[in-house]
C-alpha cells in the first residue's frame, strides 16, 4: 500500500508563524503530525516546534522498541510532547505560557491500518469516495456546547469564542488527549487531511470534499483548498499549515506523484494550518479548565507514559 503526501504552511495575515509539521517513515510505519503553538515572547513557535521534535523522536524510540502505531500508544507519544513543553516552561520564564495543540496520525501500510491522537483543535479527517468517514473532536468550548445541544456544528467557524480551548499540550493538571482506541482499517483512495483551525476555519467539509474530487495529486488538493482559503479569510487571518495523506498506488489515485519522505518543517517565516461517528476513540482526561487562547496558566503534575 503506497502513500503520497504534501503539507503546506503560511503565515496568513499575522507576523510570526507559530505552526510547525513534520513526517517520520521507517520501512512501512508512516506517521504525520501537525502542531498550533501559541504564547507570548515567541513562546507559540517554540511550543509547535517542541512538540514536532519531541514527536518524531519518540517515534524513533517506538520503532527501535518494535511498538505497533496504535491510538494508545500515539497519545503516549503525545504526553511526551507535552512534558517537554513543560521542561521548557520551567526554564525559560518568558515562555511559561506557551502551549500547543497538536494531532498525529500513523500508519502502518503493510496491515492497512491507521491511529491518531490528537489535543486541542487541530484536525484529523479522512475522505473516502466523497465522505467524511472520520473527523476528530476539538478540545474547545465551542464543542462542549454542541455536545450539550447548544449550538449548531454549523455555527462553529462563525461562533465568537471559538478560540476557547479546554485542552492543549504544556499542561499537567488540565490536559485531555483523545485517541482512536481500535485500529482503523484504510482502503486505497483514502485521503487523510491534519489541519490547524487557521485552515480549517475557512473551509467547511463540504469545500475540502469538492476539492479533492477536482484534484489528481495530493499538492493539488493542498492548493486548491489554500486557494479558496485566501479568498474567504479576513485580514490578519491566523497562520494556516495542512499535511494531505492520500492511500494508493499513483494510477489508483489518477496521479503521477510519488510519496515523499521527509522528517520536519518547522516555517521560519510568520505563519498556521463533528460530529460524527468515529471509530472508538479512548480519551485520557487530566483535570479540566479553559485556555483562552492557550494563555492560563500552566499545571504542575505529571502522567505516566511509559509504552
Amino acid at each position: 500500500m503506497q502513500l503520497q503526501t504534501a503539507s503546506v504552511s503560511d503565515v496568513g495575515g499575522r507576523s510570526r508563524n507559530e505552526d510547525a509539521y513534520g513526517q517520520w517513515q521507517e520501512g512501512a510505519r508512516f506517521a504525520s503530525v501537525v502542531a498550533d503553538g501559541a504564547g507570548g515572547h515567541g513562546g507559540g513557535d517554540t511550543a509547535s516546534r517542541i512538540a514536532v521534535d519531541t514527536v518524531l523522536a519518540e517515534l524513533e524510540r517506538v520503532a527501535q522498541a518494535g511498538v505497533a502505531l496504535t491510538g494508545p500508544n500515539l497519545l503516549r507519544v503525545l504526553l511526551r510532547a507535552n512534558d517537554a513543553i513543560i521542561d521548557a516552561q520551567e526554564h525559560d520564564g518568558d515562555l511559561a505560557q506557551m502551549r500547543s495543540t497538536a494531532v498525529l496520525l500513523g500508519i502502518d501500510q503493510a496491515a492497512g491500518l491507521a491511529s491518531w491522537a490528537h489535543c486541542g483543535d487541530t484536525r484529523l479527517y479522512c475522505f473516502r469516495r466523497g465522505a467524511t468517514v472520520v473527523q476528530t473532536q476539538d478540545h474547545s468550548l465551542v464543542q462542549s456546547m454542541i455536545d450539550a445541544n447548544l449550538l449548531e456544528a454549523r455555527d462553529v467557524r462563525s461562533y465568537p469564542r471559538r478560540n476557547v480551548l479546554f485542552s492543549a499540550l504544556g499542561t499537567a493538571d488540565d490536559l485531555d488527549i483523545a485517541a482512536s482506541a481500535e485500529p482503523f482499517p484504510i482502503a486505497d483512495g483514502d485521503a487523510f487531511l491534519l489541519c490547524t483551525d487557521g485552515f480549517w476555519e475557512y473551509l467547511d467539509e463540504a469545500v475540502m470534499i469538492e476539492a479533492l474530487g477536482q484534484a489528481s495529486s495530493p499538492d493539488e488538493w493542498l492548493d486548491l483548498m489554500v486557494t479558496q482559503l485566501r479568498g474567504s479569510a479576513r485580514p490578519k487571518h491566523d497562520n494556516f499549515t495542512a499535511s494531505a495523506v492520500w492511500v494508493g498506488a499513483a494510477d489508483e489515485l489518477e496521479s503521477a506523484s510519488s510519496t515523499r519522505e521527509c522528517l520536519i518543517h518547522i516555517p521560519t517565516s510568520p505563519s498556521r494550518c463533528a460530529l460524527l461517528e468515529i471509530p472508538s476513540t479512548r480519551h485520557e482526561r487530566y483535570p479540566r479548565c479553559a485556555f483562552k487562547g492557550l494563555d492560563d496558566a500552566k499545571s504542575s503534575a505529571r502522567q505516566g507514559n511509559a509504552y
